[in-house]
């Protein structure tokens, strides 16, 4: 191995311990066997030094002329800058209670995210929970005097029936009774779950107690969220030029949307209507959709199926999962030591009141298969990358811009010529994930608080108030993440627009490619496949600009 590779392979499987658990799906990673997250006083500081000598031999190391081996070195390095921003400038281990909801109620989620459950998951499960009230006692620690009270709001809100929530969820797990699973062990199931109920709930009143005296929230400023664009996301872009791709791109979506309404002698701002009546016949329906739209991209020339890439299943939602389903994305990705498993995703019972995502998926499931099951795609491909610096997440722009650009490709390829209201809804879908690049940026900069944002994103969509509010929060907790999908679409269609006039240009062949690097940022792709360095030139000028 040489220098880089030893220093990558060093850097993420410290990186697997170290990480925190986030809601969302794309960054989740493998984690050490009796994994928890620490976040204590000590463990901060050591993470700092850690990534301090992580970051000196970074510098040492000269990849000269090889330009493959500087991607992998400027990835490296975006990895390196990701974890200065979660530590020293996102500080949500010191300023969101949320954080410590994530840390911990949140964990237990993702252990029960995975398609079933064996003793094996139960006991971890326990153990997870048996440690919750220790863990939030590190995060009443670090929150005294600088939690911030929109973000704990949010918090208390979340929390609201959180004793009800996990009775629920450990009560359905109790009655699983797996293999080698005893009366015993859901006794102790059972005290594991009782204390952790009761440390959510004193933590959430705790946080309601200590809400007037909180300070406000602040953004991050253009200083800060200038420095991750260029060191984190490798954009060549300022915040303003982001705004303006954001705001013309919601206009030519309402356009797409109105033209196809118009089309379709449709009522504007009409819901999905479910097609189902139960989740068995949506899940089946949604198995026999995802093989079809595999066919539909091989018989287009569009992208390849390998026999060897498993498929994208939805199933109903378990008992056990339901009552915390708020604390995340319902679904199983599967990881780079699991590629022989389905990626999965839960869904609730068809209704006439379902939330957004659920709704359109609800109406045609291959809604949620041209993105959700891209990410499945593009992830099983990139973690098989015969370089492994490339197998790992970076920042959401490559992976969001792949799988938003998979959904307009299809559309205008022919996915939903037979179905005029999923071509709505996919419009939809671009003015909202437009619309996020406005209200990402304006969080980032002050322009807008989380209340304005929900009711722009409720207003502008539509969508429902539940799904606005849940997303302007998750966009003011985590700054230059919602920008991602449409920001990353962009410059995919511009990197496209330049290789296929490069000579023997092949669409299935780009496609190809794109999916394998789909963890790489695309001004990376751009200089490694075409030999531009226009937007790296750009950043580095930005970066003199604002010295």
């Amino acid at each position: 191995m040489t220098d880089l590779e030893t220093l990558a392979e060093q850097f993420w499987e410290w990186r697997s311990a170290q990480q925190p658990r986030s809601r969302d799906d794309i960054p989740r990673i493998g984690r050490p066997a009796g994994w928890l997250p620490d976040f204590s006083a000590g463990a901060v500081a050591r993470y700092r030094r850690e990534l301090d000598g992580f970051a000196d031999r970074l510098a040492r190391i000269d990849v000269g002329a090889d330009r493959a081996s500087a991607v992998d070195a400027r990835l490296l390095r975006s990895a390196l800058a990701r974890v200065r921003w979660e530590l020293d400038v996102l500080r949500s281990w010191q300023r969101d209670p949320g954080f410590y909801v994530d840390q911990t109620l949140g964990c237990v989620f993702d252990l029960l995210t995975p398609l079933g459950v064996d003793a094996a998951r139960l006991a971890d499960v326990r153990r997870v929970l048996a440690a919750i009230p220790a863990l939030l006692d590190v995060g009443r620690e670090n929150l005294a005097g600088e939690a911030v009270r929109e973000f704990a709001g949010l918090a208390v809100t979340a929390l609201t029936s959180v004793a009800d929530d996990v009775a629920a969820t450990v009560e359905a797990l109790g009655a699983l009774h797996p293999a080698g699973w005893s009366p015993d062990d859901d006794r102790a199931l059972a005290v594991a779950g009782a204390d952790a109920a009761q440390a959510l709930a004193a933590f959430r009143d705790h946080l309601a107690e200590q809400l007037p005296g909180m300070a406000g929230a602040e953004p991050v400023g253009p200083h800060a969220f200038g420095w991750f664009l260029r060191e984190v996301a490798v954009l060549p872009h300022t915040p303003a030029e982001l705004l303006e791709i954001g705001r013309r791109e919601a206009e030519r979506a309402a356009v797409l949307e109105l033209l196809e309404r118009n089309r379709n002698g449709s009522a504007p701002g009409g819901r999905p209507v479910p097609r189902f009546t139960t989740g068995a016949e949506q899940a089946d329906a949604q198995a026999a959709a995802e093989l079809a739209v595999r066919r539909f991209h091989e018989d287009r020339g569009l992208l390849t199926q390998p026999d060897t890439l498993r498929h994208y299943r939805t199933h109903p939602m378990p008992a056990y999962l339901a009552p915390i389903a708020w604390c995340g994305v319902a679904d199983d990705l599967t990881g780079p030591d699991r590629l022989e498993e389905d990626g999965s995703a839960f869904f609730p019972p068809p209704g006439p009141d379902l939330p957004y995502f659920y709704a359109a998926n609800a109406h045609d499931p291959r809604a949620g298969i041209i993105h959700e099951g891209a990410h499945h795609q593009q992830l099983a491909l990139s973690w098989r990358h015969p370089r492994a610096v490339r197998r790992h997440y970076y920042d959401s722009c490559a992976n969001e811009g792949i799988a938003f650009y998979n959904e307009e490709m299809v559309l205008a390829s022919g996915l939903f010529d037979d179905a005029p209201a999923t071509r709505e809804i996919v419009c939809n879908f671009m003015r909202l994930r437009a619309l996020r690049v406005v209200v990402d940026v304006q969080l980032a900069l002050g322009g807008l608080d989380i209340p304005a944002a929900a009711a722009l994103l409720e207003d502008e969509v539509p969508m429902d108030r539940e799904t606005a509010l849940e997303e302007a929060a998750f966009f003011a907790a985590t700054p230059g993440q919602a920008m991602t999908y449409q920001v990353g679409k962009t410059q995919v269609l511009g990197l496209l627009a330049d290789a296929s006039r490069q000579p023997g240009f092949s669409l299935r062949a780009f496609h190809d490619r794109l999916w394998r690097e789909g963890n790489v940022p695309f001004a990376l792709q751009r200089w490694e496949l075409l030999d531009d360095r226009r937007d790296l030139d750009r950043i580095e000028e930005l970066a003199r600009l604002t010295a």
